[in-house]
């Protein structure tokens, strides 16, 4: 179990599309205008998860033609947006918009997020801790998996509205910038690596 915690945390403490957008939104809006987009990203995950435990995710993806156009979508996104942060002048690697994301928008999210799927596929498939009572395993993952993610995400929250109120300069913000997309590419790389 304490494998698995550990796995967790290195899973999600790593910048993926919702941290990303969870900071960005944080960092335009202000903590408390992302609770809906966060609460959003979390019915997605939980969605996706059980999508994973069930085999839906797997027979989806089974098909061949269906899985290549989702991967090539999600791909198509994230670099996108990568390619967005790394370009962004003086903002923190977001556009300027009228209003934040909201609960659908987080829960939107999760659908197209490979980083989702890799990290569920990898959580639930791999370090077995109750081999005799597989439900009890996926419920004590379900609640430890939670108690790391939410915290993890509203961390990324905070730290979006702290840099709201800061005063960075340009050099700065473009070191922000770039390491956010690179950090995207990098999920890009991990979604086409689970794809082989």
């Amino acid at each position: 179990m304490i494998e698995f915690v550990i796995a967790v945390f290195f899973l999600l403490i790593t910048p993926g599309p919702g941290v990303l957008t969870t900071a960005g939104i944080g960092a335009a809006f202000g903590f408390r205008a992302g609770f809906r987009f966060v609460a959003g990203l979390c019915l997605g995950g939980f969605i996706t998860m059980m999508m994973v435990v069930s085999g839906l995710a797997a027979v989806v993806f089974a098909v061949p033609s269906l899985r290549t156009v989702l991967l090539f979508a999600s791909v198509a996104y994230l670099v996108y947006l990568a390619c967005r942060i790394a370009s962004a002048g003086s903002k923190i690697g977001f556009a300027p918009a009228e209003a934040p994301l909201g609960f659908r928008n987080g829960l939107a999210l999760q659908f197209i997020n490979p980083k989702a799927y890799v990290v569920a596929t990898t959580l639930f498939s791999g370090f077995a801790f109750l081999p005799h009572s597989p439900l009890l395993e996926v419920v004590a993952k379900l609640v430890l998996f939670n108690l790391i993610w939410v915290p993890v995400h509203l961390i990324w929250l905070a730290a979006g509205a702290r840099v709201r109120r800061m005063n960075l300069s340009q050099r700065t913000q473009q070191v922000i910038n770039i390491g956010m997309a690179v950090s995207l590419l990098l999920v890009v790389c991990v979604a086409l690596l689970a794809s082989g």
